[in-house]
């Protein structure tokens, strides 16, 4: 191997290593989007599964004096 060929290789390892990171970035946004995306759907006001299952419940009281 000679010195040109060295440096050559070690260029493409670094542009390589440079592709990945920004790639690997961009990745890093797009989950962090739906992330933000995902906690905001999961709103505290909408309604339980349990009040879906049994739309009634909880709904009125029997008071007994």
């Amino acid at each position: 191997m000679d010195i040109a060929e060295i440096s050559m290789n070690l260029s493409q390892n670094q542009l390589l290593t440079a592709v990945g990171t920004a790639m690997l970035g961009k990745t890093l946004d797009v989950v962090e989007g739906q992330a933000a995306a995902f906690t905001q759907s999961m709103d505290m006001n909408s309604p339980s599964l349990e009040s879906l299952v049994y739309p009634t419940s909880g709904t009125m009281i029997d008071l007994r004096v």
